[in-house]
């Protein structure tokens, strides 16, 4: 019989005979999940490939195989292999049968966090964002085992759905020292959050998966009592959070303020503003771009008042070599707010605007010496957080200008860019590129942002813009508008 390694062999003994040769066949080297849908072929995820079984189609029967192997499914329709990582999760038709499984693999890796280990070794609360599938969980129960045997802290974790420390009554040992409490009822998660903290006097608690507001409030509780607090929420980045309701406390909340009038004519605004209510409960927010790429906020509270005011953040950008060395090859950049945070991110709350602070002049540190010069673009009627967020996930060396006459290119969203002709009519002659935007949507921008980047990939500085056809559509417009008039 084949030797796996540890755990890989009770996963595949839960599973029907059948899938389970054909998995043996192909090989479990990275093979994330399988996933048995009754009535359809059988799957087996890898990380870089699907292989689909058309000639095996899951019956009632595979999927009872699997159920008689495991415990009882809880109240969020999961499971467990005891003293193993791996979680089953079901899916019920309208009578409460499971008509699907999803087996994931699960494996404790040691080595996960080198690229953060100054960070979680820092004492600080740590928010960890990130897609499905992305390591959130892997980086998490790391993170456990580091700060118990390493740096010797009390650690307890929260373990609603048993995936960090895995099934059964003893935790699997990639958790270390540290301690697990379960959470019987999904729903009480936080109450257990509090629990841990009154009762057994920890260091550090660990959580995953904050995905109400009861169990953000519960987090700001446990932050407020000195406890290093490290977690992972529903979210792909720091603004998703922001318009979030349920989980905008766990960054500091966003409330409507009135201002009086001298305020608001100061700061150049309408009466009412959005600002951040409260101190954010995390103080770094770590961004899992991908398994080996991520963004960094080192300080949240002023990063949220960036946004706030309109200035896109510019975090840390780290990534691992295939040495496996550490690389920072973006540094984190912030301007200097002298005002406390406002909203220019909702037109209807900006009014007279002030001009925004100047970017920094120095360009990010780059680690590799011939890389391309960073585009500036000007975005002319788009929303700066939706372009912001294309540039991090599309990974394009782009930022966004808040200069007109700093700009190495130009989004323009198609209705402004026709009724308002003359702004953009002050870049003719520029060196410069336009790209038209036909609504202000995220994967519109998206592909405007690669539309763009295409044409300056040959470049070291973007392409010059079209002056003629510029001049005559202009003309055209004004004519028009003269015509009107007249």
């Amino acid at each position: 019989m084949a030797r796996y390694p540890e755990g890989i062999a009770e996963f595949l003994n839960v599973l029907p005979s059948i899938v389970r040769q054909r998995i043996e066949d192909h090989g479990i080297d990275g093979l994330v999940e399988v996933v048995l849908d009754y009535g359809r072929p059988a799957e087996a995820r890898y990380i870089d490939l699907v292989e689909r079984y058309h000639d095996l189609l899951v019956t009632e029967h595979d999927i009872e195989v699997v159920g008689k192997s495991l415990g009882e499914f809880g109240t969020d329709n999961r499971a467990g292999i005891e003293r193993t990582l791996h979680r089953i999760s079901a899916i019920r038709n309208r009578h409460g049968r499971i008509v699907g499984l999803t087996c994931r693999v699960g494996r404790a890796m040691e080595g996960t966090i080198d690229i953060i280990d100054d960070i979680v070794r820092s004492g600080q609360s740590i928010l960890i964002l990130g897609k499905p599938g992305v390591g959130k969980t892997t980086k998490l129960r790391e993170v456990a085992r580091v700060l118990a045997d390493e740096a010797m802290k009390r650690v307890v974790i929260v373990d609603t759905s048993n995936e960090i420390a895995g099934d059964g009554d003893v935790p699997h040992p990639g958790i270390g020292y540290a301690r697990r409490m379960q959470v019987r009822v999904a729903a009480e998660q936080h109450g257990v959050m509090i629990e841990a903290v009154e009762n057994h006097m920890p260091e550090v608690i660990v959580i995953d998966e904050i995905g109400n507001e009861a169990e953000a409030t519960a987090a700001r509780t446990i932050a407020e009592r000195g406890v290093q607090l490290i977690g992972t929420a529903h979210g792909q980045s720091l603004e998703n959070l922001m318009l979030n309701p349920s989980l905008a406390d766990l960054i500091g909340g966003i409330q409507a303020v009135t201002l009086s009038d001298a305020e608001a004519q100061r700061r150049g605004t309408q009466k009412t503003v959005l600002e951040r209510k409260a101190p954010p409960t995390f103080d770094v927010v770590i961004e899992l771009l991908d398994y080996d790429r991520l963004a960094v906020h080192h300080n949240v509270q002023k990063t949220v008042d960036m946004i706030l005011r309109g200035v896109p953040p510019r975090p840390e950008i780290r990534v691992r070599t295939e040495q496996g060395e550490v690389e920072v090859v973006q540094e984190e950049q912030t301007a200097e707010l002298t005002d406390p945070a406002f909203n220019q991110k909702f037109p209807a709350l900006a009014r007279n605007q002030r001009p925004e602070p100047k970017e920094p002049k120095s360009s990010p540190v780059v680690s590799d010496p011939q890389a391309p010069v960073v585009v500036k673009i000007y975005p002319y009627g788009i929303a700066r957080t939706r372009l912001e967020r294309a540039i991090r996930e599309k990974k394009i060396n782009a930022t966004v200008t808040s200069e007109i006459e700093n700009a190495d290119a130009v989004m323009a969203i198609r209705s402004t860019y026709q009724n308002q002709p003359r702004k953009i009519r002050e870049l003719a002659g520029k060196n410069v590129r336009t790209v038209v935007v036909r609504s202000n949507t995220f994967a519109n921008i998206a592909t405007a942002l690669e539309d763009l980047m295409k044409g300056n990939a040959s470049e070291s500085t973007p392409a010059k813009l079209d002056e003629k056809a510029m001049n005559e559509t202009v003309a055209g417009i004004e004519t028009v508008m003269y015509s009107c008039q007249a």
